[in-house]
């Protein structure tokens, strides 16, 4: 009798809280406005959980297959007991419309910040209102100032001829099959950390493997920093936000490492910082050093909090700089090793336009004229982009130019890695690899709407160094593929891998496993005379 009490009781106390759950959703789904826009399949409390779990793997995938298939390019996403709702898009017109004419009304948010609070701080990639102002100011006008330019093309030209160039030449003298984006990585780091900070780490030395006290220690800033990234990620990724809340109150698990990894992060920098204000304060070309030039008139009263600002600032330039250029070379080299007629035509353009003095250098205005080039970076940026996907927190309700409407406390997310598959926008084949769609008739390249090309966001929170990550992008391919042919052990991006290309799920969109590579010593042939784009052009 007492056992079938206790599971009565068990019973009426498990029905309550369903109950109570299935009372909770269906006021939280009639609490915002409805909404037009199609949805994944969802169940009632779970919401997408179970389409977004069977998917994790080619999540990015998943949703252009979705989007592609919707009227406006626009679904909605149902969380875990209604607790948030989510609109995702791909048009072109919604995106003018978050991101630039209703642009106040659509902020970072919460869902930024408390993600990334413990490693962006207050950092310009994680805060709005003034204090991503006051930062936008300083950074713009740095990034246009002729001085920095000039700076990190200088920075890139040494570490190419220094570290990446003789680091590819022992691989192909000894035959060594090296990952390719692991060596992107550390190569852009070093100059993300040079540009930055004023600091070389020598991460990348003429030997991958090689060993130094330098590297060893830098090692701890480095690995801490990847974990911090990665665990950021998780983050996001998760399908229920409480549970990484609760592991980072208890501190326990990943958060417990989390937190560890920071604490490396910050002595790292602190340090850096310090070591500057112990110099002469005269102005060096290094973001760091320009920065603590442009916030001296900022009026802070304590010196820690003006060290904690600069270290906000300088560990968000880093985790711009450090993993995105490098991973889009990485997209680059894997497609071209699939399409070989692009790389002839690329090669064509490179032997035509370099200095006959040193092949494998190209100056800073010379790189402008490398069409094709661009084009090709361009194509390889659009089906895959660093970033894939972004987010912003809706403030007041709204309705989108397709009119989908909005409710306040929403999330408004796109997807540019589901924008470059879109027949509507990019044409029926929008999933080939085809850098031609960028030029003209006469090999001029063309660019895109900002709207329709998303990769280095929109409006006023356009990315500064845009321009800065093609001249850095443009110089590495240009000296690589001057000196050595490189082929893909997997085969590279053929047309039937890019049905399901190897990337991981995180912030940025790596390559799982690496591209591990051959290089062969290119034979330098005599310069063509014919324009490159119309040259082998079957």
């Amino acid at each position: 009798m007492l056992e079938l009490d206790t599971s009565l009781s068990i019973f009426t106390i498990s029905l309550s809280f369903l109950s109570l759950l299935l009372y909770y959703y269906i006021l939280c789904s009639h609490s915002h406005p409805s909404n037009k826009a199609p949805c994944p399949q969802s169940y009632p409390i779970i919401g997408n959980i179970i389409g977004f779990l069977r998917n994790r793997h080619r999540f990015h995938d998943w949703v252009a297959d979705m989007l592609c298939t919707t009227p406006s390019l626009t679904l909605q996403v149902n969380g875990f007991l209604g607790l948030f709702h989510v609109i995702c898009t791909a048009n072109p017109a919604n995106l003018d419309h978050l991101l630039r004419s209703n642009f106040p009304n659509y902020a970072k948010g919460s869902r930024f910040s408390s993600v990334l609070q413990e490693l962006l701080g207050h950092g310009i990639f994680n805060v709005d209102g003034h204090l991503w102002t006051a930062q936008r100011k300083i950074a713009s006008h740095e990034f246009n100032t002729n001085s920095l330019k000039h700076f990190i093309s200088n920075t890139v030209q040494s570490h190419l001829s220094n570290r990446l160039i003789p680091l590819l030449s022992n691989a192909c003298k000894n035959d060594t099959i090296i990952d390719l984006q692991d060596v992107f990585r550390r190569f852009a780091f070093d100059n993300i950390c040079n540009v930055a900070f004023g600091i070389d780490p020598a991460w990348l030395g003429s030997d991958v493997d090689e060993i130094t006290a330098k590297k060893l220690a830098n090692s701890s800033f480095i690995h801490a920093f990847d974990y911090a990234v990665e665990a950021s990620s998780d983050r996001f990724m998760s399908p229920v936000a409480a549970i990484w809340k609760i592991k980072r109150f208890l501190n326990i698990g990943s958060e417990r490492k989390y937190k560890e990894a920071v604490g490396v992060i910050n002595d790292y920098a602190m340090s850096i910082i310090r070591s500057k204000e112990e110099r002469d304060q005269e102005r060096t070309q290094d973001l760091l050093s320009r920065f603590m030039f442009s916030t001296s008139d900022f009026g802070f009263h304590d010196q820690d909090e003006r060290r904690k600002f600069l270290r906000d600032i300088v560990i968000s330039f880093i985790l711009a700089g450090k993993d995105s250029t490098s991973t889009a070379l990485t997209w680059f080299f894997w497609l071209l090793a699939g399409h070989p007629r692009c790389e002839r035509l690329i090669y064509n353009e490179l032997s035509s336009a370099s200095p006959s003095n040193s092949p494998d250098k190209f100056s800073y205005d010379e790189l402008k004229k490398l069409h094709y080039l661009h084009a090709a970076i361009s194509e390889s940026l659009r089906l895959f982009p660093p970033v894939p996907i972004n987010t912003r927190l809706v403030l007041a309700d709204d309705i989108l130019v397709d009119g989908t409407p909005v409710g306040k406390g929403w999330f408004a997310d796109y997807s540019a890695y589901a924008m470059g598959r879109m027949e509507r926008l990019w044409g029926s084949d929008c999933r080939e690899f085809k850098p031609e769609r960028w030029l003209d008739g006469d090999g001029v390249f063309q660019p895109s709407d900002q709207f329709k090309f998303a990769v280095f966001h929109c409006g006023p929170r356009m990315c500064l160094g845009k321009e800065m990550a093609y001249v850095q992008m443009k110089s590495v391919a240009a000296a690589v593929m001057c000196e050595f042919e490189i082929e893909a052990v997997d085969g590279g991006g053929h047309a039937q891998r890019m049905m399901d290309p190897p990337y991981t799920l995180s912030l940025i969109l790596k390559m799982r496993g690496g591209l591990h590579v051959r290089l062969r010593r290119r034979q330098q042939p005599t310069k063509p005379t014919t324009a490159p784009h119309l040259v082998d052009s079957n």
